[in-house]
């Protein structure tokens, strides 16, 4: 009875041992080979920069392309050959050549990608920086007695960015303020003959515009970081409009020379608001971007260009870049 029970015992402990290993030959060997890291479709500030979505981008982000290329009027013709089904219709409609779509093919997309947190409060408040940089631009010509000149200028944030910053206006119960941009756009294009009634108009959008940007929190818009961030967006657009503004070392489009002369012009106002606080926690860093700003802003000495430009493109981006690196310095201190 004994030598049975052994035998059986044995048996037992056989099998398990058996069907043990066989288990273990199916476990993948971790010790070897990393899982893949998980995909992040949300950006934040982190990340260096998005693509730019050719089916909803406005015209300010597509003059990126338009730069990189140096293609004229190339914005307007991806918006116009909207909608796309994938990035290789710009090449298929006849947008751009094979070419020239392998240079920008890493930078283009039809995918929208949801900004959370501190990088949607940062995109919200370019955009409205955006918009600002428009409307001193139009101030300026409208004082010139240039009418005609400061009406795209006006239709820019009415046509272009209200409807990229509508839903976060919403989402922050910031009054809506396209009603008077529009007001205020018609004035103007009638001739603003009306110097009142268009003073008014100017005063009312661009405090709407200021509303908008106070709806952020006071200490987010006081911070050096955030506003760094700020600041680049803003300057990263104005190389770009630059950028499509030069040919054949003329400036071509008026237009976008003086865009990016006022989004220079604002990212000089957001800095002053930090400087003090930059002087004191990141003087290094303070003395170059306040010294690399101030040649900048050489480049647009009036909102009327110069038959001769200032800057070549190459230098306005070399500048942009020193400007940049300080501030991204500024960011692995803080």
């Amino acid at each position: 009875m004994f030598t049975k029970f052994k035998f059986f015992a044995c048996f037992l402990c056989a099998l398990g041992l058996s069907v043990l290993i066989s288990c273990s030959s199916q476990i993948p060997n971790t010790t070897t080979s990393s899982p893949a890291p998980a995909t992040d479709t949300t950006a934040t500030h982190s990340t260096p920069s998005r693509k730019i979505n050719i089916n909803s981008a406005i015209l300010s982000e597509l003059d990126k392309l338009e730069a990189k290329l140096g293609i004229p009027a190339l914005s307007n013709k991806i918006q116009g050959s909207r909608p796309y089904g994938k990035t290789e219709e710009l090449v298929s409609k006849n947008v751009i050549n094979q070419q020239q779509f392998d240079q920008i093919k890493d930078l283009v997309t039809i995918e929208d990608i949801k900004l959370e947190g501190e990088a949607k409060d940062v995109d919200y408040m370019t955009k409205l920086g955006l918009m600002k940089g428009h409307l001193y631009v139009a101030k300026e010509l409208l004082d010139l007695q240039k009418p005609e000149q400061a009406e795209p200028h006006i239709g820019h944030p009415v046509e272009e960015i209200y409807a990229d910053v509508e839903e976060q206006l919403a989402e922050r119960k910031v009054p809506e303020f396209k009603a008077p941009l529009i007001a205020l756009q018609d004035e103007v294009k009638a001739g603003a003959n009306n110097a009142e009634k268009v003073s008014t108009g100017y005063n009312t959008s661009m405090q709407a515009v200021e509303t908008a940007i106070n709806a952020l929190p006071a200490t987010q818009r006081q911070s050096p970081n955030f506003v760094l961030q700020v600041m680049n967006g803003l300057l990263d657009t104005a190389n770009s409009e630059y950028g499509a503004a030069i040919a054949d070392n003329k400036i071509a489009q008026v237009i976008e020379y003086q865009d990016s002369r006022g989004f220079v012009v604002y990212a000089n106002e957001l800095y002053k608001g930090i400087s003090d606080a930059m002087a004191k926690s990141q003087p290094a860093a303070h003395r170059t971007i306040e010294t690399k700003l101030a040649e900048l802003s050489k480049t647009w000495a009036a909102v009327t260009p110069p038959a001769t430009p200032v800057s070549t493109s190459d230098q306005v981006s070399a500048l942009i870049k020193d400007i940049e690196s300080s501030t991204q310095k500024v960011a692995k201190a803080s």
